[in-house]
């Protein structure tokens, strides 16, 4: 199914982009790489909140060697485990890589599946302060100490608008919320009321979106052969000192392999059992909200990447997109 919806241009010159986004295991790098070997002259800036992060490779699906070499990435292991790295970080550091990739006449596309990242480029962010150093960790300790739960219900007290549009288990959004709150003792929902936000880039997105059938098949099959090495790295940050508040182990599944590990129970079959199919699970899951997300995009071509005209369909579009003067 091909679906093209085109959002009103904005007023003031934006650097143009383009985004390949999906949900985890629709072929995104694989869907880019393929382009650039189509002769396309683009470098990939990544959107995806782990594959930026260092030290993690075992369940971040992050490019492969060969793909690294057919095309250039950009950001990935650019920051580190104990980083606390927020959307607004994360733009200003895509915008810095965008910035070099136009000045050298090729073109950025944003490659992942981080709809927050994404949003903050193409629709911009609150300026919120900046929080104090070490805020972020308490709030991580505090979700060791008192449960996610706990730290939604406080949202609620002081921010029940925000609240409201937050699930209980939606880590990244409870803590920012709270965090901006205990800096700046303005509500979340407030800021964002009160200071609209404006867009940093002008993109054009394709949306990876695979049969669901076999996009579960591949998410499957993506979780059972990501246990035995992701058990393995977390065995290696452990023994490094990491603590398991670090936010870059907020990627999916670090936090209960390292629960496996510290219950002793990486030796038990059936808690193995059901760790495989915890995680396959949780992908699933995970990979419903980024459909869910990415249906919200204003400006977009809605790829199956098995179909046979898809490379050449978004080929026709990014070129459109950034040969246009308008």
């Amino acid at each position: 199914m091909i679906v093209i919806a085109q959002g009103a241009s904005s007023q003031t010159p934006l650097p143009r982009v383009a985004a390949i986004l999906g949900s985890t295991a629709s072929g995104k790098t694989a869907f880019a790489v393929r382009l650039a070997m189509a002769g396309l002259p683009i470098e990939a800036v990544c959107c995806d909140a782990s594959q930026l992060v260092a030290g993690l490779d075992a369940a971040t699906a992050k490019p492969l060697p060969h793909e690294h070499s057919a095309l250039r990435h950009h950001l990935i292991n650019a920051v580190g485990v104990a980083d606390a790295l927020s959307a607004g970080r994360y733009a200003a550091m895509a915008l810095v890589a965008i910035e070099e990739i136009r000045a050298r006449g090729r073109w950025p596309v944003l490659v992942g599946g981080t709809g927050l990242y994404h949003s903050a480029l193409v629709r911009g962010l609150s300026p919120i302060p900046p929080s104090p150093d070490g805020l972020r960790a308490e709030l991580e300790a505090e979700v060791v100490a008192r449960g996610l739960p706990s730290l939604w219900d406080e949202l609620a007290t002081v921010d029940p608008i925000y609240a409201a549009t937050t699930p209980v288990n939606n880590r990244q959004r409870v803590l920012r919320a709270l965090e901006v709150f205990r800096a700046t003792g303005q509500r979340f929902s407030a800021w964002h009321a009160t200071a609209p936000a404006q867009p940093l880039v002008r993109s054009f997105d394709v949306v990876l979106s695979p049969c669901p059938l076999e996009l579960r098949d591949a998410l499957d099959r993506r979780a059972a052969a990501m246990v035995t090495p992701l058990l393995a790295e977390v065995r290696t940050l452990q023994a490094a000192g990491v603590h398991r508040s670090a936010p870059g182990l907020a990627a999916l599944g670090y936090r209960e392999a390292w629960d496996l590990l510290l219950a002793g129970d990486d030796r038990d079959a059936e808690a193995l059992l059901r760790f495989a199919t915890n995680l396959a699970a949780a992908h699933r899951r995970y990979a419903k909200r980024q459909r869910t997300w990415f249906r919200r995009d204003k400006t977009v071509l809605q790829l199956d990447p098995a179909d046979i005209a898809a490379i050449a369909l978004a080929e026709v579009a990014l070129r459109r997109h950034f040969d246009s003067l308008d």
